[in-house]
């Protein structure tokens, strides 16, 4: 990590802080159910963290890759599949929550609408959510349509950690370039947690760090 950077990369875990964000996800994790409408969100009555990224970013991997249960988080060919706002319990305390991903969406306008309806009542009326992890591929930067969500977190108050993913398919020299991009465009939001986590689901790098990123939020 470079000393006074703005938005530098998280440090890699100590041996303890990695056993206890380890625990936290080795415990049970389930599919709760899949929200349609603010009425059927369950109770909030434990911690919640939630995952957002643009369409095929790799969020339903890196769940999984979290989580070590490969089928936990369904993955889908189709842009804008995943129209449901999704509950995982994260051992007895945590909820994860994945959102629906966003651009390219293959559904009706009407539908999208409905979509960003929901997802703009869900972030500015959840009070037990903690942090927003918004998934950057690496391969492409922060893009305009990434820019939608994080204007939407800054407005409902929520805190965001930006996450890269798909650092393997990308070379030193070019993830440095990125990393550029991102802290630049994070200096225009306000709710930006001011640390980024890069990680691979495939190899397995920067999981152990978002663990403990998430174990280390207070309720």
């Amino acid at each position: 990590m470079t000393s006074g950077l703005r938005f530098p990369l998280a440090e890699t875990p100590t041996a303890e802080e990695a056993e206890t964000g380890r625990r936290l996800f080795a415990g049970q994790s389930d599919f709760v159910k899949g929200v349609v409408a603010m009425s059927g969100l369950p109770p909030a009555d434990r911690l919640e963290v939630c995952f957002a990224g643009r369409s095929n970013v790799g969020k339903s991997t890196l769940i999984n890759a979290l989580t070590g249960r490969k089928g936990l988080a369904r993955a889908s060919n189709t842009p804008g599949r995943t129209q449901e706002i999704n509950f995982f319990t994260i051992g007895a305390d945590h909820y994860l929550v994945d959102l629906p991903g966003y651009g390219f969406a293959n559904a009706p306008v009407a539908v999208v609408a409905k979509w960003q309806k929901l997802l703009k009542q869900y972030l500015s009326g959840r009070q037990t959510l903690r942090r927003a992890f918004v998934l950057i591929d690496m391969r492409h930067g922060i893009k305009s349509v990434d820019e939608e969500i994080l204007s939407l977190l800054d407005s409902s108050a929520v805190a965001f950690q930006c996450v890269l993913t798909k650092a393997d398919k990308v070379k030193a020299a070019e993830q440095e370039r990125v990393l550029e991009q991102v802290r630049g465009a994070l200096a225009r939001h306000p709710a930006a947690f001011p640390e980024l986590i890069v990680t691979s689901s495939e190899k397995g790098d920067g999981i152990a760090t978002l663990r403990n990123a998430i174990a280390g939020l207070e309720p």
